[in-house]
């Protein structure tokens, strides 16, 4: 079944600021005044579009703090326990090469004496580490066997890990046999420290004062709640409605530079080409992408449709935080396949349909649709997100380019210790919050002053012009445990 979507919605905002004809009631055209029957005049405006905004997303999940500097700077912890990714150039002989997160690394926390686990291609061994040298270690293993050797690969497929230590009896640490062979002291907790800007996002509308005081036919409306007759309160709550959803767009699809900007026009635009300047902020797509995890789904089509999928992504988190309670935000398509596959897993009532289950009867409408279900340990709560279903918005992305397209986020509930350099303490925060510059002389997070000589009058313009400011960033903490769903 096809479906065709209608031609003629007014869907893209006047780029003149004044009344048209395409968007007022004209009574000089041959339908107006001259003719002999007056029309019947429905002067509400029709909402066709229902609520137009985006916004509320950031609301639901996080929080907001000031802040009063160029950037914002937070520390994560990193893992307790160590694993590490090796290869076994030599038989028994491990070259550590990164750390279970897949970085490079240069130095390591394994220790003489430790007790280990060898994960290799070809098979499993526990052993006792006998000598270190840089980033190659020896392993013996208890049942005396051979580790053989398995290529320096790429993949680096061999997985070590640390699960104890054994000492003869009489000897200190970092001893064998009385005699000192490896110097090195204590493990030290490693810690990974991030960091983003704020961006200053700016818009402002502008109307004559002739036109502030022409009425209209026209009852306008807006998202906020105002009406009346005069056109530029419909066209300035518009305005403040799409400036307060780019403050939100801006903290989901920020993306920021941090490599040398020579030739980046996009530096050379705002701050000259002195390639000193850092441009753009992170949002929560790139910080997902960047630290996250991703998921493209079994068909590579639709995210988490099946309990195959969902099993991936249980088994994902357990590798991190491991956070019971996850909220999902998926669009439409997603949002319904994730029913039919609950739906499926309940199917053996009369017609295929389980009634009482759902608290449902045949009597009364089916309920199809599901906010929330436990897999394993895990809690997931449901919501459509509109942001990525509205065609003007994402959702216009997604139909346009299917391979770069985000069908939802899963995001964790509750809130992570982080320690905070400004504050100079360990600090409970949510997992997202967005910071905006704020101090006793100005505040930042959304500013709104009135300048012309309408109203409060400031100068000599026969205008009105209303004007909006804000400087923020969004903090993703705990990366990790976010999944993007493309």
């Amino acid at each position: 079944m096809a479906i065709t979507s209608g031609s003629l919605l007014n869907s893209v905002p006047a780029p003149v600021q004044q009344t048209l004809v395409t968007n007022y009631l004209d009574f000089n055209t041959d339908m107006g005044w001259a003719q002999q029957y007056l029309p019947d005049l429905m002067e509400k405006e029709a909402e066709v579009f229902g609520p137009r905004t985006i916004s509320g997303f950031l609301s639901q999940v996080g929080a907001e703090e000031a802040m009063q500097a160029d950037q914002v700077i937070w520390s994560e912890q990193g893992r307790l326990h160590l694993s590490y990714k090796c290869d076994i150039d030599t038989n028994d002989i491990i070259t550590i090469q990164q750390d279970i997160d897949g970085n490079t690394m240069t130095s390591h926390g394994v220790r003489l004496n430790d007790t280990v686990i060898v994960a290799a291609p070809t098979g499993a061994f526990k052993g006792l580490v006998t000598a270190i040298s840089g980033l190659n270690i020896t392993v013996k293993t208890y049942d005396a066997t051979t580790i053989p050797t398995s290529g320096n690969t790429a993949d680096y497929a061999t997985t070590l890990l640390v699960y104890g230590s054994e000492y003869a009896k009489g000897v200190g640490y970092n001893q064998k046999g009385g005699t000192h062979s490896d110097t090195r002291g204590a493990n030290e907790p490693q810690v990974k420290t991030f960091s983003n800007k704020p961006i200053i996002l700016k818009d402002y509308y502008e109307v004559s004062g002739s036109d502030t005081a022409r009425i209209g036919w026209i009852e306008t409306a807006s998202e906020a709640g105002g009406s009346g007759y005069l056109w530029y309160l419909k066209a300035e709550a518009d305005t403040r409605a799409r400036f307060t959803d780019y403050l939100e767009m801006a903290m989901l699809e920020g993306e920021i530079d941090r490599l040398d900007a020579a030739g980046n026009v996009i530096e050379d635009f705002l701050y000259g080409a002195d390639g000193t300047n850092t441009v753009g902020t992170e949002g929560l797509f790139a910080a997902i992408e960047a630290r996250g995890n991703m998921t493209s789904g079994v068909t590579g089509v639709n995210a988490a449709t099946d309990l195959a999928e969902f099993d991936a992504i249980l088994a994902e988190f357990d590798k991190q935080g491991a956070i019971e309670e996850n909220m999902m935000f998926v669009n439409r398509t997603t949002s319904l396949a994730m029913d039919d596959m609950l739906a499926s897993m309940n199917s053996y009532g009369a017609g295929g349909t389980s009634f009482g289950v759902f608290n449902n009867s045949e009597d009364m409408a089916l309920n199809l649709g599901f906010s929330g279900f436990r897999r394993g340990s895990y809690d997931f709560y449901k919501s459509d997100f509109r942001y990525l279903n509205d065609l003007a918005t994402r959702g216009g992305i997604n139909a346009a380019n299917s391979a770069a397209a985000i069908r939802g986020v899963i995001v964790p509930a509750g809130t992570s210790t982080v320690y905070d350099q400004q504050l100079g303490k360990n600090l409970k925060r949510p997992f997202l919050h967005v910071r905006y510059r704020a101090s006793q002389t100005d505040n930042r997070k959304l500013k709104t002053w009135v300048t012309g000589s309408v109203g409060a009058a400031t100068s000599a313009l026969d205008a009105m012009q209303i004007h909006m400011l804000s400087e923020r960033c969004l903090v993703t903490q705990g990366a990790n445990n976010f999944m993007l769903m493309k």
